[in-house]
């Protein structure tokens, strides 16, 4: 048995390996600092004022406190019972009602105007140069690009794979400045120009939110809100979920890159190459060795988070590897659960039929499922049409 004295040596040999892994950390620019007590940096009109309005409600509220209580004390101090006070003998005074009826009204009113402007301001979404969907996934953002340069754009935007990998060993030794933020494929808006994201959820309530926008609206499943901003700077903010959605809601960042609008409109050219690259046709006839070479990705990118990548699952999660219904030679079963969901799985019908196909054929046979079963694209479609 230690020693009382050995204990505690080993809590403050691990109390100084946590600080000096921690004071390794810097600030994140765009996103949270290290001892952070003020809000972000504000790089949006919208979200300077209402840090405009934090401290002058903060101060408002500071300076009612102080004059109140001091009044108070003062009066308890300076009429006590041992000084000889008499109590005054009235019973209502016109003048003090409205005194100290008027005063607080006018403290309210100089108060709301102010922020009644700015929530204004912040409601209006019209007139936007650039609309943008935000659906929330279990546990990732969906983007399509509805109105504006870029229009026909989509794409899902998770934590970046290392990252992961990175929390599930323990994170320990040096971690990046952006570690749990930072994701595959980041939302990428112009500088300057009005941006409309329109939110919505696909399973549970999600929001979405970026602090240095000023931002944060909530993605409620069958329900559209919206909400906007207009970034003055280039560069990567970050923000995460604010909506407890599940197991995995630590794990479910956003990330917003802003730049000139010369490489938006490079970054927009080259997505849309990307998507008619990933056209397949959904008649095509895939070999096994192809079809499982890119499921090996899309499991990779969309579910070894929750499956693991040896396949095994972990608590509530079912193991792939071994489990009778990916083995079943009834190849609609696993197809139905992809497509549709089921209890913790989520429905991921907003992938391609090819990439349904290639990632149901891969778990059929990686690991020690070796069916030699493949699932074609056609069939992936004709589920999804019932």
């Amino acid at each position: 048995m230690k020693s009382i004295s050995q204990k505690l040596a080993g809590l403050l040999a691990a109390g100084a390996a946590a600080g000096a892994a921690h004071a390794q950390v810097q600030d994140l620019p765009g996103g949270p600092g290290v001892r952070q007590l003020n809000l972000h940096d504000a790089v949006t009109r919208i979200a300077a004022e209402q840090a405009w309005l934090h401290w002058f409600m903060l101060i408002t509220c500071i300076v009612i406190f102080v004059l109140v209580f001091s009044v108070m004390f003062y009066s308890i101090w300076k009429h006590r019972r041992s000084r000889g006070a008499k109590p005054a003998n009235f019973h209502e005074s016109v003048t003090v009602e409205i005194i100290w009826t008027a005063i607080p009204f006018l403290i309210v009113i100089i108060m709301a105007l102010p922020a009644t402007k700015v929530l204004v301001a912040a409601k209006d979404t019209s007139n936007a140069d650039l609309t943008i969907k935000a659906t929330g996934y279990q546990w990732k953002w969906g983007y399509d690009y509805l109105n504006g340069e870029g229009a026909g754009i989509s794409f899902l935007s998770a934590l970046d794979a290392s990252h992961r990998q990175m929390s599930d060993a323990g994170a320990r030794g040096n971690v990046p400045n952006d570690y749990l933020l930072k994701v595959d494929n980041p939302l990428v808006v112009p500088v300057g120009k009005k941006v409309r994201i329109i939110t919505t959820a696909n399973d549970v309530i999600h929001a979405w939110g970026v602090p240095a926008f000023g931002v944060k609206q909530d993605a409620i499943p069958g329900f559209v809100r919206d909400t906007w901003f207009r970034a003055e700077k280039v560069g990567d903010y970050y923000g995460q979920c604010y909506e407890l959605c599940g197991k995995e809601h630590a794990y479910m960042p956003i990330q917003v890159r802003v730049v000139s609008d010369a490489d938006y409109t490079a970054w927009v050219g080259a997505e849309q190459k990307k998507m008619a690259a990933r056209l397949d046709d959904p008649s095509k006839v895939w070999q096994l060795t192809d079809i499982v070479a890119r499921g090996e990705k899309v499991y990779a990118a969309n579910c070894a988070a929750c499956h693991q990548a040896n396949g095994k699952g972990a608590g509530p999660i079912k193991a792939l590897d071994g489990s009778a219904l990916v083995l079943d030679a009834d190849k609609s079963k696993a197809i139905d659960i992809v497509l549709n969901g089921r209890g913790a799985m989520p429905a991921w019908k907003q992938l391609s039929d090819t990439d349904i196909a290639a990632v149901v054929s891969y778990s059929k046979n990686a690991w020690s499922n070796k069916t030699g079963q493949v699932v074609q694209p056609a069939e992936v479609q004709a589920h999804r049409a019932k």
